[in-house]
């Protein structure tokens, strides 16, 4: 299948379990794929299962000034950019009470700061193309909350308010803005749990399962797609009915 065929897409945390199936499933479509992300072995070993035609970008986003040079570099070699993917994050969990200054504003930067920098300028490039899609990776926590997740959460919240906003900004630029909630997806943002903990949160999933990333690369695909071109402002729930909107 090659829905995607001869789109050029900047797609960040491109290394994680979550960004490689996405990578994948996008490569597989056709198009061809900037991976960003910070560790550059892991980076060429991504660009080799994936084949020729893909390019990749290290860049630590916790740095404005390293993201104006990413899409800089990008939109240079690649000349257009049709889909971006913000996929990027990380977590410092812990109680509010006990939580230290730098846990809160290193996920707050990282996970909504990096997609306003990275998002604004792609924005100015597709305002010129007339088209293009955007596509951020929220999650479950952000509508339903999590104890000792507080910044997590407020991060994840920040980009479905931040994607309603920009799509009303841009919609008459035929630009989509969209995001993708995943719920418990086994990856290695659960790494940290115990199986204890996993079989506590299978209870609470109507499917009782866990999510696969490809079951969020799949999302993705969708809304990077011209199937979801009359699709903006929204968030796919991709959860297994563990919370339902």
């Amino acid at each position: 299948m090659t829905i995607l065929e001869g789109k050029k897409v900047l797609l960040t945390g491109s290394t994680g379990s979550i960004g490689k199936e996405i990578a994948k499933k996008l490569s597989i479509s056709g198009a061809r794929i900037a991976l960003s992300g910070t560790n550059i072995e892991k980076l060429t070993s991504l660009q080799s299962d994936l084949g020729s035609g893909h390019s990749i970008y290290p860049c630590d986003l916790s740095d404005l000034t390293n993201i104006n040079k990413l899409s800089d570099d990008v939109i240079s070699d690649f000349e257009t950019i049709d889909i971006l993917i913000n996929n990027a994050g990380i977590k410092r969990d812990d109680l509010l009470i006990r939580m230290k200054d730098d846990d809160w504003l290193d996920v707050i930067n990282m996970n909504l700061n990096s997609v306003y920098r990275l998002t604004k300028n792609i924005t100015k490039h597709m305002f010129k193309q007339r088209q293009g899609k955007i596509i951020s990776i929220s999650s479950v926590v952000g509508f339903s909350g999590n104890p000792g997740q507080t910044n997590y959460v407020s991060s994840k919240s920040g980009l479905v308010g931040f994607t309603k906003s920009l799509a009303m900004e841009v919609a008459t630029r035929g630009v989509t803005v969209n995001c993708v909630a995943p719920g418990m997806i086994d990856s290695d943002m659960i790494d940290s749990l115990n199986e204890k903990q996993k079989e506590a949160i299978i209870g609470r999933i109507p499917m009782a399962k866990l999510g696969l990333p490809s079951d969020i690369a799949e999302a993705c695909l969708f809304l990077s797609s011209h199937m979801s071109d009359y699709i903006t402002g929204q968030t796919i729930h991709v959860n297994g009915g563990m919370v339902m909107y």
